[in-house]
């Protein structure tokens, strides 16, 4: 009886409400433009940046007080134009909300004087080229960076970033193309610079042909469908992280002395293909890792000299989803494949194992053998191939003997290869005290090494 009598007032109530919901032209030309921005590509742009704070000319670094502001030129410049500024160095900050071509041609500087963010990209279909951005802010609170996009279809390509926290923050913005740019941090302990390339709910972008160097990593959280191609990165943290990051694609870039090459967490359908992971080591080196992800493809990399090749936990994550391995060199790794849980969904094929002190490693929950290994190289491999087919005639196995120790202790770590760790491995072998633990089997190993993929 009472849902009789209050329905009405709540049916009432609720077509008022959609009424006033509904925008006639006079409104929708007064909706703020950052909204019709978004709106015009499908949804709404919700307003998620800290204020920025105002910073006068006498609150910048001195460097700069005597520069003419380059802000200036951008106000001159007609929606649509070509702006070709005479070289020189300009203060900043700068912010650029309606299409501009701006080309400094490699001889035009923007120095904010440390403080906040040096430029601010608020539309869409721009294209900034041959400028050089420096003299962020060293806030997190407000994000300071050399450049941050706020629109879409632009184009961001030849530019000099350093001396900056963060350099190119990329929120809500896709079909964006950041090319050919050299990006580094400023001169703080790893932990405490910014990243160098961040998407954030950003699809459909082009990271390609850059130079990451003394940054701290390159994000891209829940972001999709983007696409990193022909990179090097160095001496940085994460080459790339992705978080809640689906259908990306990572190729023929190049990571050399990271801490951890391309990390993925609740990921799926990533694929890395034809790149170089070389000397992520420290206690957390890693050239890949994954972090309850799914159904990805890992192909055609070279991973060399890391401290992990691939650490893999809780992955694949999803039922009946899979992460294949396959036409990849593990070459002079501490650890080429590291499960610390594996629950099986794994395919590694025609991959090349060579001088790793270690091949594969499972510890923590499952048991090993239950991932899927076929035609895999193993240069420990113990058998022959009487039929000279190319493969081997009995199936590769790999036990843990005295391993477990440092296995289960990662302490013990330190101690392998030690004349007594060798000892005791050696007399498990012969005689062993307790069951060896299955690693790997692959019951059709080559033989004979593979020749180099182009």
């Amino acid at each position: 009886m009472l849902w009789r009598l209050i329905a009405p007032v709540i049916l009432l109530l609720a077509a008022n409400y959609a009424g006033s919901q509904i925008m006639t032209g006079d409104d929708a030309e007064k909706e703020d433009p950052a909204a019709q921005l978004a709106n015009s590509h499908g949804g709404l742009r919700a307003d998620v940046d800290r204020p920025k704070p105002t910073y006068s000319m006498a609150q910048r670094d001195p460097r700069i007080h005597a520069l003419k502001p380059f802000q200036e030129l951008v106000d001159a410049a007609p929606a649509g134009s070509v702006l070709k500024p005479p070289p020189g160095i300009y203060a900043g900050p700068v912010v650029v909300n309606k299409p501009l071509v701006i080309d400094g041609g490699g001889k035009v500087t923007i120095d904010a004087g440390d403080k906040g963010t040096v430029f601010l990209l608020a539309t869409d279909g721009a294209r900034l080229s041959g400028l050089h951005l420096a003299g962020s802010g060293d806030s997190y609170d407000t994000d300071d960076s050399c450049l941050d996009v706020r629109g879409h279809h632009n184009t961001l390509e030849h530019l000099q970033i350093d001396n900056c926290l963060f350099g190119i923050d990329l929120k809500q913005s896709n079909y964006n193309v950041v090319r050919n740019s050299h990006i580094t941090s400023k001169s703080l302990d790893l932990a405490m610079r910014g990243d160098a390339v961040r998407l954030w709910y950003s699809d459909y972008n082009l990271i390609e042909d850059n130079e990451i160097v003394d940054s701290r990593d390159m994000v891209a959280w829940y972001s999709s469908h983007n696409t990193y191609r022909g990179n090097v990165g160095r001496r940085s943290r994460y080459s790339i992280h992705f978080m809640f990051a689906n259908d990306n694609l990572v190729e023929s870039n190049r990571f050399y002395d990271n801490t951890v090459g391309v990390y993925m967490m609740y990921t799926e359908r990533i694929t890395l293909r034809n790149n170089v992971f070389s000397h992520a080591t420290g206690a957390a080196g890693m050239a890949i890792g994954f972090k309850e992800s799914s159904d990805s493809v890992i192909e055609n990399n070279d991973i060399v000299y890391c401290a992990v090749g691939v650490g893999s936990d809780l992955s694949p994550f999803q039922p009946h989803s899979t992460i294949v391995f396959r036409h990849n060199r593990f070459a002079y790794n501490g650890i080429a494949v590291h499960f610390t849980s594996e629950l099986g969904g794994n395919s590694f094929d025609d991959n090349v194992f060579e001088g790793n002190l270690t091949d594969v490693i499972q510890s923590g929950r499952g048991k090993g053998g239950l991932n899927q290994w076929s035609g895999n190289y193993f240069d420990t491999y113990q058998g022959f191939d009487r039929d000279h087919d190319g493969f081997g005639d009995t199936p590769h196995q790999q036990f843990a003997f005295a391993d477990q120790i440092w296995i289960e202790i990662p302490e013990a770590r330190f101690f392998t290869m030690s004349p007594v760790m060798e000892l005791l491995d050696f007399l498990e072998r012969l005689a062993p005290l307790s069951t060896p633990e299955l690693q790997v089997k692959d019951d059709h190993p080559r033989f004979t090494r593979p020749e180099p993929r182009s």
